[in-house]
């Protein structure tokens, strides 16, 4: 049985960045009226960055259990060491070439600048977005706060 149209299930993103963006837009040309809801949306998505600021603190503590245990489970403990060494060398040396020397001949090409200024003032937090690399929404807040301070840029865009 081939499903057709509305039979299909699932959530229907494309609508609903549709009507956001309309939403946007309509709220926009209300003009002050509409600036009530744009200041809940704002204050929604701060308290939103908080409550991920939080999980993000305790989620190590749950992913050392989570490992632990099935550590605790294997038979040969120098496979597992071997592999994830290697599994950890290729990694870093991945983000290495792609942070080092990609990005910064991408930057250059774009801007004419040199880009390891920029890449400097973002380093503090570079320790906590490298573990994190799977889960954008957990460097969000700590990469916004940093881009807006180290590096002047304004609110709006970043």
């Amino acid at each position: 049985q081939i499903p057709v149209g509305t039979e299909i299930e699932g959530m229907n993103i494309l609508g609903l960045v549709l009507f956001a963006l309309v939403l946007g837009v309509a709220l926009k040309k209300l003009g002050q009226e509409g600036e009530d809801l744009i200041r809940f949306f704002n204050s929604f998505n701060e308290a939103t960055m908080v409550l991920v600021t939080w999980i993000m603190w305790y989620v190590p503590i749950g992913i050392m259990f989570l490992v632990g245990s099935k550590i605790v489970e294997m038979e040969d403990i120098v496979l597992l060491v071997t592999s994830l060494g290697k599994y950890i060398f290729a990694s870093i040396l991945g983000h290495v070439i792609h942070g080092g020397i990609i990005l910064p001949l991408i930057y250059f090409a774009a801007t004419r600048q040199n880009p390891y200024p920029m890449g400097h003032s973002e380093h503090p937090d570079a320790l906590f977005h490298f573990p994190c690399s799977v889960s954008s929404s957990a460097t969000l807040p700590s990469m916004i706060k940093c881009i807006e301070e180290n590096n002047r840029v304004d609110k709006r865009i970043s």
